[in-house]
């Protein structure tokens, strides 16, 4: 029997909900993302709640809501306590995501489902991988081994590949395999028979224009709102898809010479660009290249003013102008009150790039045809005054000292465990009470309050805290220098980390915004005021594809070349899920599988494995030959037991039969070529042919897509007459081969 694979959706299945998914491998459950939508239902994580205990690690495939928008509230809530792995750009834009959509709720509401601590703290258990590491797991996990590939997407995207016993469990969600300005398209194609896959079916419906003929109408639609006075606003996310429309324009800002300018509003804006620039290795070839050769940073941008406050964003230009603004949803954040303010203005454009979450303003706008009319709540956050500040202020008045008693009984309580019960007699340290003519020096020693007396032959009882002299050392703190540390001298007053721990534009280390910050460190009292409007919406709303998925035809495809044993169809609507489903179970030798919420599947391998001990005596008369990252060596011999029970492999009694040779290897006709051109031989490809002088020539036959497959599923052929010539390329050939 094969490896144990069990997969049981926690959320997003048969619908466009966030993505988590438990997978367990042999026991180790793997919690696979761990999402969350932008009305923070807490519904939708009740099958979390129920296995987050049990879960060993968590995998994160993307930095962005949809895939780790809940994993500070179930660290707090559930009891999630494992470890996180993910990329580093996963892990930092992740970080920002969290900021910004805490302070978007903050400002125009009471949210109290996490804080800036709880995502510190859940952001602390991450460990970051780099593209194809293999992280061998420990202790309960020992043998299974992880590693992060290329899924594009968003920066940093990652297709999971977990390995246990040579077979692979596939995970590739929202990958995209189109190579854009600032990503490389997903490896997944590299893939081929893995044990299990775990896909989506999100765009298994949809089909996209070229990336050219799209980027033209993108960019004439909004030069056009722009020439006739409009403002086009673009809803977009913290820092995710948001960075691939800010090339865009920039690029096509600087070919036309447009004075027209663009914001990028969000509370992390600054941030966020500024963690980009480093990010440069993540991204793709051409801006890595451009930066090796020309030292040229393509998110040094010239015509794009990062805001960080929506009040910035109203003093300036009262002009036509480009704002990417979040949030992608509408439901809060700076994109919401831009749009109430816009929406009544036909000459405005909203556009929207990403399909919005069911039930947000923005997929309700997305509808055709859009509502002439919304209704919007418009929040926002008032200092206290009057009766109320002086309430409000009772209240903390109430509460601290609430706190003070609190602290004061457990002190004393801690006191007294630590000294243990106030009974003279059986404190060795007291003078005997029974004695009526005690010393002067006894009686001033009591009326000056000290009890440093030591009764003479008294035997310290096993629960006295004090069974010597007493003694009260000094104890100092000593660096590895020698230096006495004072903790007095560390200590940060409030006004002090004000001033320097939150300052403009943020840094590598994780700084905020300045206005992000002033929502931390702003303590004055303030409630939230809720006023209910109609807005009209006379502006145009139009949608474009900028998601960056594969579309319904790539998936097919792609899916079909890496060709899994079993398949599990994940996160898309009922009806592209089983399209999708449908597609697959016409196809001969996959096994297809598309479960509910909270039903577990059981995807183990039908391949037999076994572990088996190779003895020290056959391992001794075996030559390997490295053949890539592996060695390789045949070997005759027969199957035994240990003492242990355990199979072992046992060099054969009698002689080894002969057996027919074995080439393994996998040659490149390209490499072969250059190889042969070294040799002297005149070598050209001709009609998929290599031809080699003026009679050998060499071709493949079989499947192409079987590179790496089972013996004999590609075959090289030499053609031509039996010459010097023939046996000379036959010889190189074969020198490109290891012969078993």
């Amino acid at each position: 029997m094969g490896t144990s694979v069990q997969v049981t959706p926690l959320s997003g299945v048969y619908n466009e909900n966030p993505l988590s998914y438990l997978v367990s491998i042999d026991g180790f459950n793997f919690l696979i993302d761990c999402g969350w939508n932008d009305h923070f239902d807490p519904s939708l994580l009740q099958p979390l709640s129920k296995v987050a205990s049990k879960i060993d690690a968590v995998l994160i495939s993307y930095g962005d809501m949809l895939h780790l928008g809940a994993l500070p509230f179930a660290m707090k809530q559930f009891g999630l306590n494992a470890p996180v792995f993910s990329t580093e750009p996963v892990y930092r834009l992740g970080l920002l995501t969290m900021y910004d959509q805490s302070f978007s709720r903050k400002a125009v509401s009471e949210f109290d489902l996490f804080s800036l601590d709880d995502i510190d703290s859940a952001f602390q258990n991450f460990t970051r991988l780099t593209y194809s590491q293999n992280h061998h797991l420990s202790g309960k996990g020992e043998g299974i081994v992880i590693a992060p590939h290329v899924a594009g997407h968003l920066l940093g995207g990652t297709v999971w590949k977990i390995t246990k016993d040579g077979e692979d469990v596939v995970y590739a969600v929202d990958f995209n395999h189109r190579k854009e300005r600032h990503l490389n398209g997903t490896v997944l194609e590299s893939f081929y028979r893995p044990a299990v896959l775990i896909t989506d079916a999100y765009n298994a419906l949809n089909s996209q224009p070229s990336r050219q003929q799209r980027d033209k109408q993108f960019l004439e639609t909004i030069l056009k709102t722009l020439e006739v006075g409009g403002n086009v606003l673009l809803p977009v996310d913290s820092a995710g898809r948001v960075l691939e429309l800010l090339l865009i324009l920039e690029h096509f800002w600087g070919q036309r010479f447009l004075n027209y300018p663009i914001f990028f509003l969000s509370y992390v804006s600054s941030s966020t660009i500024d963690y980009i620039k480093s990010f440069l290795e993540w991204m793709s070839d051409s801006i890595a290249k451009s930066f090796e050769t020309s030292r040229d940073n393509a998110f040094l941008m010239k015509h794009v003013t990062l805001l960080i406050g929506k009040e910035e964003l109203d003093n300036a230009s009262t002009g036509p102008k480009v704002v990417l603004a979040s949030v992608a949803s509408l439901e809060a954040g700076f994109s919401h009150d831009i749009f109430a303010e816009w929406a009544a203005d036909v000459k405005n454009l909203v556009l929207f790039t990403e399909r919005g979450q069911f039930g947000t303003l923005a997929r309700m706008l997305q509808a055709d045809p859009p509502p002439k009319a919304v209704k919007m709540t418009m929040s926002r956050r008032v200092p206290l005054v009057g009766d109320e500040l002086i309430a409000y202020e009772e209240e903390q008045k109430r509460l601290k000292r609430e706190e003070e008693l609190k602290a004061s009984l457990i002190k004393e309580e801690e006191l007294k465990v630590s000294h243990g019960p106030e009974n003279n007699l059986s404190d060795p340290m007291v003078i005997d009470s029974g004695n009526t003519h005690p010393p002067l020096d006894v009686v001033g020693s009591r009326g000056s309050g000290h009890r440093d007396v030591l009764i003479d032959g008294f035997v310290p009882p096993s629960t006295s805290v004090a069974p010597m002299f007493p003694f009260y050392e000094n104890s100092l703190e000593w660096d590895e220098f020698g230096e006495v540390i004072n903790p007095d001298d560390y200590v940060v007053q409030d006004e002090d980390m004000d001033q320097s721990t939150m300052h403009v534009g943020g840094d590598i280390d994780g700084k905020f915004d300045e206005g992000s910050a002033s929502l931390i460190l702003d303590t004055k009292p303030s409630k939230v005021v809720s006023n209910e409007l109609t807005v009209q919406v006379k502006c145009s709303l139009i949608y474009m594809d900028y998601e960056g998925r594969s579309d319904g035809r790539s998936i097919k495809s792609i899916l079909t070349h890496v060709a899994p044993l079993k398949l599990v169809l994940v996160h898309g609507s009922a009806e592209a899920t089983e399209h999708l489903k449908q597609h697959f179970l016409n196809i001969k030798n996959v096994q297809v599988y598309a479960p509910q919420i909270e039903e577990t599947i059981d995807v183990t391998s039908d391949l037999c494995a076994y572990k088996v001990q190779l003895s020290e005596k056959l391992m001794s008369n075996v030559l390997f030959k490295k053949l890539g990252d592996y060695e390789v060596a045949w070997v005759d011999a027969e199957v035994g037991k240990t003492e242990n029970d355990m199979l072992s492999i046992l060099p054969i009694s009698s002689p080894a039969p002969p057996h027919k040779p074995v080439l393994v290897g996998d040659l490149k006709m390209a490499d072969f070529k250059q190889f042969l051109a070294s040799k002297g031989v005149q070598v050209e490809f001709a009609g998929g042919a290599l031809r080699c002088g003026e009679y050998v020539t060499l071709r493949k036959v079989g499947n192409p897509s079987q590179k790496g497959g089972t013996s004999g599923t590609q075959q090289i052929i030499i053609e031509g007459p039996l010459c010097e010539d023939y046996y000379k390329i036959r010889e190189y050939l074969y020198s490109q081969f290891y012969l078993l």
